[in-house]
């Protein structure tokens, strides 16, 4: 084992992860619940600097983090990569008028995916993003995710970006029911 993948195995990703919204003064989250980001979400909603709302559509999502940068706070969306499907349309919102945008999105319909029904989203899913404009980081590993997520949220924030970060189902580990 290398030397990089020993360390990868001791990261706690999702801690360091809201470590890195955190440090990035992110303080707004939107998501529709979802196994994989569930220790992110339960941070950030503990998280007395922070406000969060559940939404019924990604798509929701898209137009209050756009509301939130309008009204001076920076925000995330957390997403599976099946919701993508839901909000292309209204991702032109902050592609056409510069506003930052920053998604977590979890992939669904790879590496051991039980449901068929994710598959073709998951296959989609970067292509779609990329063809709407927006650009797309993909983490493998927990320390691909923060560094990515770094780097994301510069773009992001500082340079008006509109950025996914796409967090492979491998990371995350099989689902089970």
């Amino acid at each position: 084992m290398t030397k990089s993948a020993s360390r990868d195995l001791n990261i706690d990703w999702p801690v360091a992860l809201y470590e890195t919204l955190i440090a990035a003064n992110v303080r707004h989250m939107s998501y529709v619940p979802d196994a994989g980001h569930t220790s992110l979400i339960n941070l950030l909603n503990e998280d007395v600097e922070v406000t969060t709302n559940v939404l019924t559509t990604e798509e929701e999502g898209i137009a209050i983090a756009t509301g939130s940068w309008l009204g001076g706070t920076r925000s995330v969306v957390l997403m599976q990569s099946s919701g993508v499907g839901n909000c292309i349309n209204m991702l032109s919102l902050p592609v056409q008028t510069r506003i930052p945008l920053l998604m977590l999105v979890t992939m669904r319909g790879e590496w051991n995916e039980f449901n068929p029904w994710q598959v073709p989203m998951g296959q989609a899913t970067q292509a779609a993003l990329e063809a709407i404009g927006v650009t797309v980081f993909r983490a493998e590993t927990g320390q691909d995710l923060i560094e990515l997520t770094e780097q994301a949220a510069t773009m992001t924030y500082e340079a008006d970006g509109q950025i996914a970060v796409l967090i492979s189902q491998r990371l995350l580990g099989k689902k089970t029911w």
